[in-house]
């Protein structure tokens, strides 16, 4: 195997075990998939028995624990005992929201609820923009979101003015805003249709401001800088009864 091809598949499958070990079992399946797929590949091209031999016992050895995780993390929606938590350190970055909840924005997605009551300020509201985008490219069967905040008196009219041209320009993709104003919103969550609901403690808003405008994670949250926060993912199967 070739060591470019032999690091990068062990960075990610040693990056699964990490995630496996600590019970964060989706993300460690995203990882064990691409270190797999790495490793497929890399067998079809081996002209050397010895080391397709290798190959082959290493890619079964991971399919078997990635099945495995598949039917337990199965097990525990239907049981809807899922749980799996996320703790961002504050400084730390990689946590954009691709990054963290990506993996449950599929096709089996119509319609988001976000709960948060800051989405008032401008970068709040674009906070909540960047996560519509990452929504439409996603998720193709998506046509409704909904979103529940607090009005700002401050800027209540820009608020308005900014969600409104958000639900102008989502129409263009089929999909429809709605938003609902609540002055005893406390709870922060984002629940998909299809069970999974993303409860991050700070919101949407963890991000801290860039040191200017012209640094890295001025526009790739990747690169951003976050405040300390917890996120819980857990599995709902009572989800499209609640809101569908």
């Amino acid at each position: 195997m070739s060591s470019s091809i032999e690091s990068a598949a062990i960075k990610i499958l040693t990056r699964g075990v990490e995630l496996d070990t600590k019970k964060r079992y989706t993300e460690a399946l995203v990882c064990y998939q691409e270190g797999l797929q790495i490793l497929v590949d890399k067998m079809k091209e081996e002209a050397d028995d010895s080391v397709k031999l290798y190959l082959r016992k290493k890619v079964e050895e991971y399919m078997k624990r990635a099945e495995t995780i598949k039917k337990l993390v199965l097990q525990q929606k239907e049981a809807g005992k899922f749980h799996e938590q996320v703790h961002i350190e504050n400084n730390s970055t990689g946590h954009s929201y691709k990054s963290l909840f990506g993996r449950f924005l599929d096709d089996d997605v119509q319609f988001v609820v976000v709960e948060d009551p800051y989405i008032r300020s401008f970068h709040q509201c674009q906070n909540f923009l960047r996560l519509c985008e990452l929504l439409v490219k996603t998720c193709s069967n998506l046509s409704n979101i909904q979103l529940v905040t607090s009005r700002d008196s401050k800027s209540e009219g820009d608020q308005r003015n900014w969600l409104h041209s958000l639900n102008e320009d989502l129409q263009r993709y089929r999909v429809k805003l709605a938003v609902e104003y609540s002055e005893t919103l406390h709870d922060r969550q984002i629940t998909l249709s299809s069970g999974w609901i993303i409860k991050i403690g700070r919101g949407l808003d963890f991000f801290k401001a860039p040191e200017n405008k012209f640094c890295l994670g001025v526009y790739d949250m990747d690169l951003r800088q976050c405040h300390e926060t917890t996120v819980d993912i857990v599995h709902s199967k009572n989800v499209k009864q609640s809101y569908g």
